[in-house]
């Protein structure tokens, strides 16, 4: 039996039987992993509402019988709460959340995309998180994951993507007029892997409302592409007006 504790994001809970909870944790030291919380829908005084999705904790674990994880007791570091007070954040929080959540596989150390995790969700929480914030945040999550779409050259032959791109999810990104014929996926606007191109770079100007919903489906389908299934709260996201 081993005991640890560690800094923890909550990405997700599950009811399990009457009173217990499964908890999906990003962990600093251990990456994704998920623990056993006994009790925790009932005890007040044990959890007290500290496993809310994208609640960051110092937890107690122990692992015992291979590889089953305890919850044993936690610590609130950071809650978030203006999260909650409107339904936008929330659906950005979830969407990001789960895309952590399915970029990871269990046990994989990930310390970086905790960290850039805790960080948007500040900022999320703070009211700072603007128009561009969803593109960047999953742009530089696919690239911790070791995915990179690429927008700034043709993914077949490396040249400029020209003026009639199109964007193929199953060859990683902009294709140019010339190499067309081998791509599937559909025409785009220059103007969107152009900007989609900067904000991985590191800038942070909004793209208009417009080229930004482009962008937005262009994301979805490389995710939808790379995870192999639609991340769930993507028809959150929309069903609230979030592009």
């Amino acid at each position: 039996m081993e005991r640890w504790e560690d800094e923890a994001l909550v990405l997700g809970t599950l009811d399990y039987g009457d009173a217990d909870r499964l908890v999906t944790l990003l962990t600093r030291g251990r990456g994704k992993l998920t623990a056993f919380a006994a009790g925790a829908r009932k005890s007040r005084r044990r959890f007290a509402g500290a496993l809310e999705p994208g609640t960051l904790l110092r937890a107690r674990l122990v692992e015992r019988h291979g590889s089953t994880v305890r919850l044993d007791a936690v610590e609130v570091v950071q809650a978030f709460p203006r999260i909650r007070d409107e339904l936008p954040r929330i659906a950005r929080a979830l969407y990001a959340l789960e895309l952590c959540r399915e970029l990871l596989r269990d046990d994989e150390p990930a310390p970086e995309l905790l960290s850039l995790a805790v960080e948007w969700l500040g900022r999320l929480d703070a009211g700072e998180a603007g128009p561009t914030s969803v593109l960047a945040f999953e742009l530089q999550a696919l690239a911790l994951a070791g995915l990179m779409p690429r927008f700034d050259a043709c993914a077949l032959c490396g040249r400029p993507p020209g003026e009639t791109p199109r964007f193929d999810v199953d060859h990683g990104g902009a294709v140019c007029a010339g190499c067309a014929p081998r791509a599937t996926g559909p025409r785009v606007d220059p103007a969107v892997l152009e900007g989609l191109a900067a904000i991985q770079a590191g800038a942070r100007q909004p793209l208009p409302a417009a080229l930004r919903a482009e962008a937005r489906g262009l994301l979805a389908r490389f995710i939808e592409a790379q995870l192999g299934r639609r991340l769930k709260s993507v028809d959150f996201l929309r069903s609230v007006g979030v592009d």
